[in-house]
């Protein structure tokens, strides 16, 4: 049996979405053990140029369920970058889930082969179905979600590989 669309993008993008959530919570706690204001956290990032954690949960938002959207053609909800607290990144993050879930598997029949063209500043990019998740859509959203473990890394949240990986399943 090949490996479908459907079952490389929508597992791993709910797995890695269920582990950001969890990270999340991680960080939020840290800063309340610590006696900080946890939205001082949200807007800490890693170096100057690159978004916060805010900016990083936005974009492993955008990066998934877009890749979705493109690959099937249903519509994803759009979501404002107006989030400023752990709650309202949560709330992001269900949301994104909530529509992930909701795409019928039969949808992705054949987006392996589909044009998917991305408008970019330096023009557009043209892949196939297959190429785009592979090549761009999964590395786009894991280079969000890892950035935003190392953001709450670097600020002392005690969380390691494993928190990372999620539960590691056989």
């Amino acid at each position: 049996m090949s490996l479908s669309m459907h079952r490389a993008s929508v597992p791993v993008f709910v797995r890695a979405l269920e582990v950001l959530a969890t990270l999340l919570d991680k960080g939020e706690a840290h800063a309340k053990a610590q006696g900080h204001n946890p939205d001082d956290l949200v807007a800490a990032r890693l170096a100057d140029d690159m978004l916060p954690l805010s900016g990083q949960v936005q974009r492993a938002s955008d990066a998934s369920k877009g890749a979705v959207a493109r690959l099937t053609g249903v519509e994803a909800p759009a979501m404002p970058d107006e989030e400023t607290s752990f709650a309202q990144l949560r709330k992001r993050v269900t949301d994104t889930l909530a529509y992930i879930r909701s795409v019928d598997p039969q949808a992705f029949e054949g987006s392996e082969g589909r044009t998917v063209e991305l408008k970019t500043p330096g023009g557009p990019l043209t892949f196939t179905g297959e190429d785009y998740l592979f090549s761009f859509a999964l590395p786009n959203f894991f280079f969000h979600v890892v950035t935003a473990y190392d953001i709450l890394r670097h600020k002392g949240v005690q969380i390691g590989k494993l928190d990372y990986l999620g539960a590691v399943r056989g």
